[in-house]
């Protein structure tokens, strides 16, 4: 019978089978412990080597090589050919633009400020001298026409220059603007009034004081607004063109420093006195150093001289012109109006032009006043000492008419302003020319001054660049001739 094959696990509760025998343990054996289960764990990812970022072994590079002479004097001369050019890039950064800001003071923003002051005088005149001819009557001298049309087509021309050479969004841009636009109504408002003093019609007057109001009240203040503009400009450009290059200056301090360094640690190492290189290197910083300190010295002085014997001279005789212009208009526009418009000051009721007059020959003597203290010569102190002459003589005139007006003269009265000899307009006309005179004289003072600023920067910039490659070949080389002798 076959037997059925022998399991070799041990039987099981309640499978029916008898339980195999423990076998006794051997005398003398020791318990086997248990051996656990083995776990498998997953194998810990294997990290890339870190990648070194090329700044980190170039500094490591840089260390090694420090580490030997040869590599010593790479790092050197590397250092020193970077200093100069630096050095030479910045000096000719600031001394360009300093250049250019003088130059835009000689050529750009003081012309646009006196041709700004010239529309705001040819304004003034022309309805100074419109006045002066309705004074004439229906007649109006021819004289007195030319001039008009002449100060007209000055400002228009003035007006057209200033859009020219300014920025559709600049703070001058408006003020042109909106002279642009009053200037035709003006010139309307004067042929209308010349219309109807010619037919003998009163109205012809309140058309003239009308024009008159356009422009004492809107057409003057804008074209003041637009000259202080264009001052505002040039004193930016002053600004921009006198301060000292201190960045190139330290960088040039800096860069003679690390060369006499240099030269002295070669002379103790190998007892040369001199590297030709490197003492080129030397003399191209210092030539650089020297032209940018005394160029920008004579620079400042020439500017600084342009804007306190020019510009503030000019400035002053630009307001004694306007003052003198409105004084004579006002002094015409009395007699025009004869007492129809008042002012009232302190409770005392006037004439508002005769007080207008006053007030405006009281600026125009303080504008005289220091104008004689600013001319720093004699052919600049002279027509301001005749204008002066000029205004006490037009004053003691005026009061002369002033009394004759008072009194019921009218004629007389305006005899003695716009007649043919020893009348108010020959002392306003002394003044203007005076004036004139003197502003020519200070503008070319302001050109010879602000001319010698500009000049002195004259190549600066292209010099400082050329000798600062020039000065950091020459530090190379001198560097390189001594690690000839490593090889």
């Amino acid at each position: 019978m076959t037997q059925p094959p022998r399991s070799s696990a041990p039987p099981t509760a309640g499978s029916g089978l008898p339980a195999r025998p423990t076998v006794p343990a051997q005398p003398g054996a020791l318990p086997q412990p248990a051996v656990p289960a083995q776990v498998t764990r997953p194998a810990a990812p294997v990290q890339p080597p870190a990648r070194r970022t090329a700044f980190a072994e170039g500094a490591e590079r840089l260390r090694a090589a420090a580490t030997t002479e040869p590599g010593r004097l790479r790092v050197i001369g590397a250092v020193l050919a970077l200093l100069v050019v630096a050095f030479g890039a910045v000096a000719a950064w600031q001394s360009g633009e300093r250049a250019a800001a003088a130059d835009d003071v000689l050529h750009g923003s003081q012309p646009l400020s006196s041709g700004a002051a010239s529309i705001y005088r040819s304004l003034a005149d022309a309805n100074t001298t419109v006045s002066s001819g309705f004074l004439a009557g229906g007649q109006e001298t021819p004289e007195t026409r030319d001039r008009y049309e002449k100060d007209i087509s000055r400002a228009a021309a003035g007006l057209v220059t200033a859009a020219a050479k300014s920025e559709p969004d600049s703070p001058a841009a408006a003020s042109i603007a909106k002279l642009n636009r009053l200037l035709p109504e003006y010139k309307g408002l004067v042929e209308r009034a010349r219309v109807y003093n010619r037919q003998g019609y009163p109205v012809g007057g309140a058309y003239l004081r009308y024009a008159n109001e356009k422009m004492q009240q809107d057409m003057l203040p804008a074209a003041e607004d637009l000259y202080t503009k264009e001052n505002q400009r040039l004193a930016a450009d002053y600004g921009d063109a006198t301060p000292y290059p201190w960045a190139a200056i330290a960088l040039g301090v800096l860069a003679l420093g690390a060369l006499a360094w240099a030269q002295r640690r070669e002379y103790r190492r190998t007892n040369r006195v001199l590297s030709h290189g490197l003492v080129a290197a030397t003399a191209a910083a210092t030539v650089v150093l020297l032209w940018l300190v005394v160029g920008h010295t004579v620079a400042r002085a020439g500017l600084h001289a342009s804007d306190e014997h020019g510009i503030r001279s000019l400035n002053v005789l630009h307001s004694a012109q306007i003052a003198a212009l409105k004084a004579r208009g006002n002094e015409n526009l009395g007699l025009v109006a004869r007492g129809a418009e008042t002012v009232t000051v302190d409770g005392t009721v006037y004439d508002a032009y005769y007080h207008g007059f006053d007030q405006e020959l009281a600026e125009l003597g303080g504008s005289l006043k220091q104008a004689g203290s600013l001319a720093d010569d004699p052919t600049g102190a002279r027509p301001v000492t005749a204008a002066t002459r000029n205004m006490a003589e037009w004053k003691k005139r005026h009061a002369d008419a002033h009394r004759e007006d008072d009194s019921g003269d009218y004629q007389q009265a305006l005899a003695m302003v716009i007649g043919a000899k020893g009348t108010t307009g020959e002392c306003f006309d002394g003044v203007d020319e005076n004036l004139n005179r003197a502003i020519g004289h200070e503008q070319a003072e302001f050109e010879r001054a602000a001319g010698d600023g500009r000049d002195a920067m004259t190549g600066l910039p292209a010099g400082a660049a050329a000798l600062g490659v020039l000065g950091a070949a020459g530090a190379v080389l001198g560097i390189g001739r001594r690690l000839s002798e490593y090889r």
